[in-house]
């Protein structure tokens, strides 16, 4: 995944596109709270529509932040909600669940056909109850696994897996086939 410098757009965009064209990246990851910008700011915007040219997800943090830092900027509403509306063909995958606004990253993600959930920072035990029957349902397509490696090891985040009470194919698109759809890898 590439990063980018906000407060340089234009010099950012093209080291997006060289980073996809060239060097075969296939996202765009950003953390607002590292940049106390939410993703509204108007300084996110021409590299979402670069997103949309290129093909790529944008991949953020929604949710409170691990480190001693406000944690506004992770809220799905208003801010992710109004990314999608604003770039209806942009791929959005909100990562670390949403916790503590679980049930508004779900509704989110419900709401909008490009907007997807992944579980990096938790492991499968720490899963709100909400996001599991959603993973089971629904949402089968709009939840993939993650790590937040090396902090979480893949072992680790997957430990209790099992209990979740998942079928086959709500396995198999959580552990790889949603990410290998939106990533096109």
């Amino acid at each position: 995944m590439a990063d980018a410098d906000l407060t340089r757009p234009v010099q950012a965009v093209r080291e997006l596109r060289q980073a996809v064209e060239e060097l075969g990246f296939v996202a765009l990851r950003i953390v607002p709270w590292l940049w106390q910008l939410p993703p509204t700011d108007r300084l996110y915007y021409p590299l979402y529509a670069a997103c949309v040219d290129l093909g790529i997800p944008f991949c953020t943090q929604v949710g409170h932040t691990g480190p001693l830092r406000p944690s506004e900027t992770g809220r799905p509403i208003p801010y992710i909600d109004q990314v999608a509306l604003d770039f209806p063909e942009l791929t959005i995958v909100c990562g670390h669940i949403g916790y503590p606004w679980t049930t508004e990253m779900i509704a989110v993600a419900d709401k909008h056909a490009k907007v997807y959930i992944d579980t990096s920072a938790y492991t499968a035990r720490r899963y709100p109850r909400e996001l599991v029957d959603h993973l089971r349902g629904r949402g089968r397509r709009k939840v993939l696994f993650g790590t937040n490696y090396p902090m979480i090891t893949p072992g680790q985040a997957l430990e209790h897996l099992g209990e979740l009470g998942l079928d086959e194919e709500a396995t198999e698109l959580f552990l790889s086939g949603n990410a290998r759809r939106i990533f096109n890898v």
